[in-house]
């Protein structure tokens, strides 16, 4: 019972942290043009960059190595922009070469660190710091000490906001996978906060 109110408590801290990252960058975005004319992809970039790096930065930990990430994904979506049906399809894209870039770089890093003695990468922005307050920042701590998998589920979930079926086929992984990961990332995180959780 006392592992199920950490858990309870240490999935309401994340929920709280990520979303008010998510509040700190999301805008609305622009309207179409009057004239009608079908939005552009400097529109995409200009609505959901910001978004997307934070996602990104989330996930690999660093903000240099998400822009560049981000970067990649919109240079895809330029490549493949005739074949998309409508904007939503076209952020769907974008989210999904993040997380597909993000998982390209722990891959890179986890090789690298096979043959160089492992750093720790803490270069998440001084502005993004500043504005969470110290229990949020010790759970973005929490959240960076996870494994990559189960980092993605719970950002992907309370930063991005998306339902288990959403992050199943953003990452290629079925719900109920979804499910326990995320079930055992709270664990992870309720584990270490330790008494900050209780």
């Amino acid at each position: 019972m006392d592992g199920e109110r950490a858990d309870d408590r240490a999935g309401n801290a994340v929920e709280m942290t990520l979303s008010r990252l998510r509040s700190l960058d999301s805008h609305q975005p622009a309207p179409p043009p009057a004239d009608g004319a079908p939005r552009t992809l400097a529109d995409l970039y200009r609505d959901h960059q910001m978004r997307m790096v934070r996602l990104a930065t989330l996930l690999v930990d660093d903000q240099a190595t998400a822009e560049d990430v981000v970067q990649e994904a919109f240079a895809g979506l330029h490549r493949h922009w005739s074949g998309l049906r409508d904007e939503a399809a076209a952020v769907g894209y974008l989210r999904a070469a993040v997380v597909n870039g993000s998982r390209s770089v722990l891959r890179r890093r986890r090789t690298a660190r096979e043959y160089v003695p492992p750093h720790q990468v803490n270069a998440r922005s001084a502005e993004s710091l500043a504005m969470l307050s110290a229990e949020h920042q010790a759970v973005v701590d929490a959240l960076s000490s996870l494994p990559p998998r189960q980092r993605e589920v719970l950002v992907l979930r309370y930063y991005g906001g998306m339902s288990e079926a959403e992050i199943a086929d953003a990452t290629g992984i079925s719900r109920g996978t979804v499910k326990s990961t995320a079930s055992r990332a709270l664990d992870a995180v309720a584990r270490v906060m330790g008494p900050r959780s209780r």
